[in-house]
C-alpha cells in the first residue's frame, strides 16, 4: 500500500483482511472471537479513512487491530460471558471459513498454546514480526513502542516459546 494516498475501504479489506485474521486469531486462539476482530476493525478503518492523513498505513492499520483487541479485553472483563449450554451447541452448526482453516493450520496446536501463555506484549510482537511480516520499525509505531523495546519483546517471546516447546532431556 503506498502512502501517498489514502486507501479505499475495499482495498483494505482484500489487500489486509487475512493478515489481519490471522493476527487475530493468534491473539485470541480463537476462530470466532478472531471474526469479531476482524470485523470491529474494518468498522473502524471505515470510520477513520476520511480523517487518515497520509503517512504510514501499515503503523495505522495494526494500531487499531491492537486497540481493538485490547478494548475486547477491556469489555470481557467487565460483562463476562457465559458459555452456552452443552446441548446448544449442535443447533449453531456452523462451519470455518476458508481464512479459519488456514490460519489454523499455519502453526501446529502446540504453537498455538503456547503462544497464548506468552504475556501479551511479547505475544504481540511475536506475531506482528514472524506471524504477520511486519518490520520491527512497523511494529514499534504500531504498538507506539521504541524499536529496541520491540526487539527485546520479540526476543524474549521467542525465548520463552523455545522454553514452552523444548522437551526437558
Amino acid at each position: 500500500m503506498t502512502d501517498e494516498l489514502a486507501p479505499t475501504w475495499e482495498d483494505v479489506a482484500h489487500r489486509y483482511g487475512r493478515k489481519i485474521y490471522n493476527f487475530a486469531y493468534r491473539l485470541t486462539g480463537n476462530p470466532d472471537d478472531a471474526a469479531d476482530l476482524v470485523q470491529e476493525v474494518l468498522l473502524r478503518v471505515r470510520k477513520g479513512l476520511p480523517s487518515y492523513q497520509p503517512g504510514s498505513f501499515d503503523g495505522w492499520l495494526w494500531r487499531i487491530t491492537r486497540n481493538a483487541f485490547l478494548d475486547g479485553i477491556r469489555k470481557k472483563k467487565r460483562r463476562p460471558e457465559s458459555a452456552l449450554p452443552e446441548g446448544d451447541h449442535h443447533a449453531l452448526g456452523s462451519s470455518p471459513s476458508p481464512d479459519e482453516v488456514l490460519a489454523s493450520i499455519r502453526l501446529s496446536d502446540d504453537v498455538q498454546s503456547a503462544l497464548l501463555k506468552l504475556p501479551y506484549e511479547f505475544r504481540e510482537a511475536v506475531v506482528l514480526c514472524d506471524v504477520v511480516g511486519l518490520a520491527y520499525d512497523e511494529i514499534a509505531e504500531a504498538t507506539d513502542v521504541p524499536v529496541g523495546t520491540v526487539r527485546s519483546r520479540i526476543h524474549r517471546g521467542r525465548k520463552l516459546l523455545r522454553e514452552m516447546l523444548t522437551w526437558p532431556v
